[in-house]
This record gives C-alpha cells, sequence and structure tokens, in this order.
C-alpha cells in the first residue's frame, strides 16, 4: 500500500512538472546545444549549413577585434564592479536604519531597477548629451565645459559605467538590505558595551557577516557584467571607434549584421565558458572569505 502511494504521489510530481520540463528542454537545452553544433558551421542563415570544424574557434584566437572587445568588456568591470557594490551598500547601511519615510526611500532606489534599460538608456544618452545634457551644465558650475560623453573614446566607456551604476544599485541594495537584517543585534549591543564606534562596529561585525551576501551579489554581479548589451547597443552602438564595442555587441554584429552564425556562436561559447571558470573559481574561494 505505501509503495502504491509513493508511486502514485512520484506520478503526480511529474505531470506538475513536465509543463516546466518541457518549457526548459525547449528554451534553454535545445538552443544551448544547437549553438554549439552552429559553432562549428558556417551559416548565414539563408544558405546551407557548411561544417567547418574548430575553424570558428581557431579565427578568434587571431582575431584582433575580438580581444579588444574583450579587453572593453574587462574594463566595463573594473569600473562597474567596485562601484555598483560600494554604493548599494552604502544605501543599504543607510535605509537599514530607521529613518522617515524610509520605505519610500527603499522603493525610490529599487525603481529603475525595474525600468527597462531602453527607458534609462535614452534618459541617460540624453543627460550626457553634449549641447543640452543636464551633466555638462552641472559640470559647467565647476569649469568643467564642452564634454562630448558619447562621441570621446576616453569618455564613452565612463559614461556606460555610470549609467549601469545607477540603474543596479537598487538591485544590490536589496540584496546587502536582506544580509544586514538578518544579523543579530546582540552583536552591536555588546559592542556598545565595549565601547565600539561605529566605524568598529562597521568594520569587524557587519562586513564579516555580510560575505555570505556580498559573495552572491559579486558572483551576480559579475555575471552580468559580462553580458553587457543594452546600454552599449543604445547610447553608442560600440562606438564611437569601437572604444565600447563589448564582447556581446561583438557577437550580436556578427550574428545578425554580418550574418556570421557560426563565428558568433562560438564566440558565445567562449564567453559562456570564461564566465563559467570565473565563477568555478569563485566557488572555490569561498570558504576562505566567506562566514
Amino acid at each position: 500500500m505505501v509503495g502504491m502511494t509513493k508511486k502514485k504521489t512520484a506520478f503526480w510530481v511529474a505531470v506538475f512538472l513536465l509543463p516546466n520540463l518541457i518549457g526548459f528542454l525547449t528554451f534553454i537545452v535545445f538552443p544551448l546545444l544547437s549553438s554549439l553544433a552552429i559553432s562549428f558551421t558556417n551559416w548565414d542563415l539563408i544558405s546551407t549549413m557548411e561544417f567547418v570544424g574548430i575553424d570558428n574557434y581557431k579565427h578568434l584566437i587571431a582575431d584582433k577585434e575580438f580581444w579588444a572587445a574583450f579587453t572593453h568588456t574587462i574594463t566595463f568591470i573594473i569600473g562597474y564592479l567596485p562601484l555598483v557594490m560600494i554604493f548599494g551598500l552604502a544605501c543599504a547601511l543607510l535605509l537599514n536604519r530607521k529613518l522617515k519615510l524610509r520605505a519610500f526611500f527603499r522603493a525610490a532606489y529599487f525603481l529603475p531597477v525595474v525600468t527597462s534599460w531602453v527607458a534609462v538608456s535614452l534618459v541617460w544618452k540624453w543627460l550626457f548629451n553634449p549641447s543640452y545634457g543636464l551633466i555638462n551644465y552641472f559640470l559647467s558650475f565647476v569649469g568643467i565645459e564642452g564634454l562630448n560623453w558619447l562621441q570621446d573614446e576616453s569618455l564613452a566607456m565612463p559614461a556606460i559605467i555610470i549609467t549601469s551604476v545607477w540603474k543596479d544599485i537598487g538591485f544590490v541594495m536589496v540584496l546587502f538590505l536582506g544580509g544586514l537584517q538578518n544579523i543579530s543585534t546582540s552583536y552591536y549591543e555588546a559592542a556598545d558595551i565595549d565601547g565600539a564606534n561605529s566605524w568598529k562596529k562597521f568594520w569587524n561585525i557587519t562586513l564579516p557577516l555580510l560575505t555570505p551576501t556580498t559573495f552572491f551579489v559579486t558572483i551576480i554581479s559579475l555575471i552580468n557584467s559580462f553580458q553587457v548589451f543594452d546600454q552599449v547597443m543604445i547610447m553608442t552602438e560600440g562606438g564611437p571607434g569601437g572604444a565600447t564595442n563589448v564582447l556581446v555587441q561583438n557577437i550580436y554584429n556578427h550574428a545578425f549584421r554580418y550574418f556570421e552564425m557560426g563565428y558568433a556562436s562560438a564566440m558565445s561559447w567562449i564567453l559562456f565558458i570564461v564566465i563559467f571558470v570565473i565563477t568555478l573559481i569563485q566557488m572555490k574561494m569561498q570558504k576562505r572569505w566567506a562566514d
């Protein structure tokens, strides 16, 4: 009787899981395996696929444009990751206190997260406009004028980073808020008895006990950083002079502008491998610094 009950339960579990399983196989596993197969071909979406073996991967090794895009992606990560984590943590620490209108400010900081990248990018593209943008207008008060943000090779990537940090601060803030609220107040009460100031409590209690959250935020933000695309596509399209041509933008160009689907798929798999390896290294290092 017990065996029949278990079989019946397993049957209904399978029935309810089947729609999700079908969706997972259709929209995740099948496209993933298809892109791997396409990466070994030469295909323009119209003509018959031509098997070329590992030629696409060999081409990647000598492709200066690919390595330039890889360098630009790393540059974006180096600028974006520390800023979004520092400002996200700062906002979380501020809004974790008992303040008036705390719920309003939490919602206000999180609002950009749920706003589409198209809308955010268009607004910031207007803000960075050299003629009538508000950023240059305010900079003019301190004697800085005429910055051509999105048309200057040295300023275009910082503009993309600023936009990205502004949009994602709320997401990081919410994650850190969750971590802060899981820290028992007894630690701070004991520190108060010992006469510890705010800095010592932050350095010796808050930061160490936030390491699991910090680890999670780092992994999520790093994975998202490697896939930066929307803001680049809308604000600069990889320009000027390829200064913001990141990896996903480069993949998009080869796939849907040059119709080199095989080569684009090969680049996608290299990107996947890079993200996988970096994430694996972080997981291995977790035990050393995440308590």
